[in-house]
């Protein structure tokens, strides 16, 4: 358990490394020398876990959506919300975030298939939709999966103009005006009133992730001590 608890902990940091790399240089410019450098491990422990540049870039991609996990909410279009305030707060400073929004929308290399990232965050965001749905949070005549796409594409939109003005610093509150010009016309009145779309909630639940993540973390090792 502890070998298998040391090989997570390596990908981390490799995935880490390897996505502030991608986030300074962009994946045509960016090497495996220098993820190693940055990562500090060995080119063996590196390629234990990934085969090529392509895998590390596409890993990243697929970690990008995997972190963005909120606490449950009685109302499924906040779990929606809070998704979205958690990821523009953590595109600040967060060396995956950063690493894989510059990969999925960086233009000119062919080398990798970006459509992935767009297409799992659509499926991550048309999920939240749908059980929106089935507790008759949003209307019946929307159709979800182009509303999904929409919402998607959009932030892309946004995190490309606050990256270019403000680096990434205004994301959050400019998501919050995207949210208040389009949840009118997908949710139910009596849903929309309930809605908190707070700019600084985002930094308020990474706090309280980032806290419950920690304990976890320390309990696991408490467990592991009294193991050994």
């Amino acid at each position: 358990m502890a070998q298998q608890d040391r090989a997570i902990r390596t990908r981390r940091v490799i995935l880490e490394a390897a996505a502030s790399v991608f986030d300074e240089q962009g994946y045509d410019r960016a090497t495996i020398a220098e993820v190693l450098e940055r990562a500090g491990v060995t080119k063996g422990a590196l390629y234990f876990h990934f085969a090529s540049k392509e895998q590390l870039a596409l890993a990243v991609l697929e970690e990008q959506v995997v972190d963005i996990a909120v606490e449950p909410q009685k109302i499924k279009l906040q779990e929606f919300v809070d998704s979205g305030q958690v990821l523009a707060f953590r595109l600040r400073s967060d060396p995956i975030q950063r690493g894989a929004a510059r990969l999925a929308v960086e233009q000119g290399s062919n080398h990798l298939d970006r459509k992935q990232s767009m297409l799992s965050w659509t499926r991550f965001v048309e999920g939240l939709l749908n059980e929106a749905r089935d507790r008759g949070e949003i209307m019946e005549s929307i159709v979800v999966r182009e509303t999904a796409e929409l919402f998607v594409g959009a932030f892309a939109g946004l995190q490309m103009m606050s990256q270019a003005l403000t680096n990434q610093a205004d994301l959050s509150r400019r998501l919050t005006v995207f949210f208040e010009h389009t949840l009118p016309s997908i949710a139910v009145p009596a849903i929309l009133a309930k809605l908190n779309l707070d700019s600084e909630r985002g930094a308020q639940l990474d706090a309280a992730l980032q806290g419950r993540a920690l304990a976890k973390a320390a309990a696991g090792a408490d467990v592991e001590v009294a193991a050994g």
